[in-house]
């Protein structure tokens, strides 16, 4: 059996691979939220074009099938947003690739920290459906 090809790159947040990837994530966190999710607009594709910000897709297979963008949050931190990977992409070690790609294009922003906040509270901002937050020096 041949590996996947898979391919992390930057891309416009707003072309149709990425509001794909968007739309699937958007889709997973409101089934999985106690109550659903309503999107509240932080990091909306606009937020995530440079220089402030970056969106990266994931294809395998020349299919899109997961995102994660960084977002600029000042000049030393930078927020890790839309980490979003296909149920069959799952298990391929991509989710490691796309983070060691976003963490780069950290460093090339000159970034310090990176940020990353998901659901379930040792808050460092007041994002509504942020329960855990971590964060890495660069």
């Amino acid at each position: 059996m041949e590996s996947p090809q898979i391919r992390i790159a930057p891309t416009d947040s707003t072309g149709e691979e990425a509001r794909y990837c968007l739309g699937e994530y958007y889709k997973e966190i409101d089934e999985r939220f106690e109550g659903g999710f309503e999107d509240d607009h932080s990091g909306v594709p606009e937020d995530l074009k440079p220089p402030d910000g970056l969106f990266l897709l994931v294809t395998v297979d020349g299919r899109p099938l997961g995102c994660g963008a960084l977002k600029r949050a000042d000049d030393e931190v930078g927020d890790l947003k839309r980490m979003w990977m296909d149920p069959s992409a799952r298990g391929l070690g991509v989710g490691r690739r796309r983070l060691e790609a976003l963490e780069s294009h950290a460093l090339e922003l000159g970034l310090k920290r990176v940020r990353l906040e998901t659901n379930r509270v040792s808050p460092f901002n007041d994002i509504q459906y942020a329960d855990h937050r971590f964060e890495k020096r660069l």
